[in-house]
């Protein structure tokens, strides 16, 4: 599965900001742009991944679970 999130970077003095309006609260920053990307990308996943489980915690055991994949 291929996800894409929109990543908006501004420059602010000698540091790059960046954050994805369709992830609230991702938001990353570094010197360079690619340090920026990469702290943004990874602020992405672990908001997903902490979502993810928060999502399933509580589930019934006997729910049936499935992968949806989106094209």
């Amino acid at each position: 599965m291929r996800n894409e999130f929109t990543a908006v970077i501004e420059q602010d003095g000698e540091w790059y900001v960046g954050w994805s309006p369709e992830i609230p609260g991702a938001n990353g920053q570094g010197h360079t742009m690619e340090e920026c990307r990469a702290s943004l990308s990874a602020a992405i996943q672990l908001i997903l991944e902490d979502r993810r489980e928060d999502g399933l915690r509580g589930v019934p055991p006997e729910a049936i679970q499935e992968v949806l994949t989106l094209q």
